[in-house]
């Protein structure tokens, strides 16, 4: 019985540390987007100025 118990725990943690790395890497994705979007947004920012002047 012990030796059974002991297997599910095995199975079961690592069931539990697949799900807490996917967590992690999702988040990390998720972090390195909304980076890349905020310098996307301040590139932006930045050269607008620059093309209303040329419009003038």
């Amino acid at each position: 019985m012990s030796r059974n118990t002991e297997a599910n725990r095995k199975a079961n943690k690592k069931k539990i540390d697949n799900k807490k790395r996917k967590i992690q890497e999702a988040e990390l994705k998720r972090k390195n987007r909304l980076k890349e979007m905020r310098e996307n947004t301040k590139s932006k920012l930045a050269s607008e100025p620059e093309d209303q002047s040329q419009a003038l």
